[in-house]
């Protein structure tokens, strides 16, 4: 029996398993992918165990669904039978706009869910991973899974009515930030500097300013008046924002985002 099984190993698959393995062994771990020349790669480079999606719901207490929501269905009818025989057993999905009731259904019975939404920070331990659980998963389950994957950075309950809104915010959210610290560089090449430079001034920003409005607890609109003293730069950079549509094109962003999650749950 091995603790943990992960049903794909793409990009967000392998980082979650990269924590899981660090924080309990590889020995405690096994995997699969539709792709099995990538199962075996990263098993050889972890240490861990190749199965396959059946025998990962036969063998594994905490079973990891790394599936695109398009291709849900069908691993659940695969390893529901299996499953539906088991007790002990409970499953972690993090496929987008997929409800843990669902699941369910596409299971056939009620199954202990564990729903999450990782980003991809997790992957370096800065990562916001959204999270909610059915009344089917044990307290204690729900525990072990979560002091598992706490490697990855931030752990935040959310009601599942809200999971995919703050997808839209925590999932989406780093690529409209790269595209922030893109421009930001860009501008810095036409003010004069050189493109490596312009980049990793753009990148510390944005990572220390992060990391002072989490540290401190201050609200971004008292940290953005303490950088504009009156009648300085800051300020004037600040008012061309405002006079932008800087705001509105993100919620924009999120808003295409969200209905987007929304529709993959659809099926569309």
């Amino acid at each position: 029996m091995y603790k943990f099984g992960f049903i794909g190993v793409g990009h967000m698959g392998a980082t979650l398993a990269n924590a899981v393995i660090g924080a309990v062994g590889a020995s405690e771990c096994a995997v699969c992918d539709a792709d099995n020349g990538r199962a075996k790669l990263y098993a050889a480079a972890k240490g861990c165990d190749v199965l396959s999606a059946a025998d990962i719901a036969c063998d594994c207490r905490y079973i990891f669904l790394g599936v695109k929501p398009q291709n849900m269905e069908e691993v659940l009818t695969e390893i529901g039978p299996v499953l539906r025989d088991r007790a002990g057993c409970a499953l972690v999905t993090m496929a987008a706009g997929i409800t843990v009731e669902s699941l369910c259904k596409m299971l056939g019975f009620t199954a202990p869910v564990l729903r999450i939404m990782p980003n991809t920070p997790a992957a370096v331990g800065a990562g916001s991973m959204l999270w909610t659980a059915n009344a089917a998963l044990p307290p204690e389950d729900r525990d072990a899974i979560l002091l598992a994957l706490r490697p990855t950075g931030e752990l935040i309950e959310l009601p599942e009515r809200l999971i995919d809104a703050g997808c839209a915010i925590s999932g989406c959210g780093p690529a409209f930030v790269y595209k922030f610290i893109l421009a930001l560089a860009s501008a810095g090449k036409s003010v004069g500097l050189a493109g490596d430079t312009a980049l990793k001034l753009a990148e510390h920003t944005v990572l220390g300013a992060a990391k002072l409005a989490i540290e401190s607890g201050e609200d971004p609109e008292v940290l953005c008046a303490q950088v504009c003293s009156p009648g300085g730069s800051t300020i004037e950079g600040v008012k061309s924002l405002e006079a932008g549509p800087f705001a509105e094109e993100v919620e924009k962003a999120v808003d295409a985002s969200f209905r987007r999650t929304v529709e993959l749950g659809s099926g569309k």
